[in-house]
């Protein structure tokens, strides 16, 4: 079978005969001839594009430029700051159970609303004996006066009595210069023998006695000298203790002063809020019993509150107080721009008053930008439009062109 088809080699084929096969075959699709780019053009389309990117770079460069000093210059900004307020602090005055707790956290109260009562009894009584002490001190000056008034008639008295020691002196001289005088004849006659002895010796009691009673009177004027001076001094110490109006006497002072601090003592077993805000830390419940000084809850005055913005060091050059900002929440979004002032600078950045200040005095040294609070105060109309709460995160704005 192979003899009968034998293969045709290519090269035998006449040269006629392959145009022929080659003409009949199906012609192929031309190829689009490719068009070359115009160099010219490349480079005017470039210079074109580099040309816009210029002057879109300047454009943004003379903005930048404009608003660092037009603008930029004029105001500082960050956003490191948050709202602070000096809120008030709770605490009782006075010992005793808790009866009543009027109020809860986030809850607005009035100045003057009653936040809590602890128990009066124990502070009524202690006014009801503090009182009964007051009557009594009044009466007892009563009566001290009332005293003076006998004082002062036994010191009229004791008067009298010198009267008349000192004229039973005088009737002690007298008889005393009289049994002197009938001594002294009696015992001249005694000589001669014209007076008995029993005459002499009467004449002689006579003499003793006389001059004895004179000694007695004596000492009667003494005693009543005496008896007058101690009526003096008591007279005087009653006068020490009722001198001037009753009200102005210093034991009803005392028991006056100690009156209205039990008083006192009852009305601080109503505590009041000291001003109007929002409580917050509330941490006391009926019955338990408090101690003075013991933190019950927070008042948070909404309409005092104020912003502290930390600054950088580097931009304080300028600030000063009194200069207007403008600021924003984040609560708030864009939306809403409150209107504040600079009251001042704090005293040290925050690190120099942390419990731990940096020590930067050993070792490798980095210097970092310290950051100084800055306290901004808010419009009460805005607040009261728009309310913040403590810690707030602020945005702020000073403008430092008002030196």
């Amino acid at each position: 079978m192979a003899e009968d088809n034998p293969k045709i080699d290519a090269s035998e084929i006449p040269p006629e005969v392959k145009r022929q096969e080659e003409a009949s075959k199906p012609a192929a699709p031309a190829k689009p001839e490719q068009s070359q780019p115009d160099p010219a053009e490349q480079k005017a389309k470039r210079k074109r594009l580099l040309t816009i990117l210029g002057i879109v770079v300047g454009v943004i460069a003379v903005i930048l430029l404009l608003y660092h000093f037009l603008i930029g210059v004029r105001h500082v900004s960050t956003d490191n700051a948050y709202v602070g307020v000096d809120s008030a602090q709770i605490t009782p005055l006075v010992a005793g159970q808790v009866a009543e707790v009027r109020v809860s956290n986030t809850q607005f109260v009035h100045r003057g609303d009653i936040l809590l009562v602890i128990d009066p009894a124990d502070a009524r009584i202690a006014a009801d004996r503090a009182a009964a002490d007051l009557a009594q001190t009044r009466r007892q000056l009563t009566q001290t006066r009332s005293t003076g008034s006998s004082l002062s008639a036994e010191v009229t008295a004791r008067d009298a009595d010198i009267e008349r020691a000192r004229a039973e002196r005088v009737s002690a001289q007298a008889d005393f210069a009289k049994a002197q005088t009938d001594l002294s004849r009696r015992e001249k006659l005694a000589g001669a023998g014209a007076v008995s002895g029993d005459e002499l010796t009467t004449a002689r009691n006579a003499f003793a006695t006389a001059q004895a009673r004179l000694l007695v009177s004596g000492a009667a004027i003494n005693q009543a000298l005496a008896n007058k001076k101690a009526a003096l001094q008591r007279l005087a110490a009653n006068e020490a203790l009722t001198e001037g109006p009753t009200e102005e006497n210093p034991d009803v002072a005392s028991a006056r002063a100690r009156y209205d601090a039990a008083k006192l003592d009852l009305s601080r077993t109503v505590i009041r809020a000291p001003m109007s805000g929002i409580v917050a830390q509330r941490n006391v419940q009926v019955g338990q019993r408090v101690a003075p000084g013991t933190a019950v809850m927070m008042v948070v005055p909404s309409a005092s509150m104020y912003v502290d913005a930390n600054f950088k060091e580097g931009q304080l050059k300028k600030v000063r107080v009194g200069q207007p900002a403008t600021l924003s929440a984040d609560i708030y979004g864009g939306s809403v721009d409150y209107h504040g002032k600079v009251i001042g600078l704090a005293g040290g950045t925050g690190s120099a008053f942390a419990l731990i200040p940096a020590q930067n005095a050993t070792g490798n040294w980095i210097k970092v930008v310290q950051r100084l609070p800055v306290r901004i105060a808010l419009d009460p109309k805005e607040l009261a439009d728009h309310p913040l709460r403590v810690g707030l995160s602020m945005d702020v704005d000073i403008d430092v062109s008002e030196h």
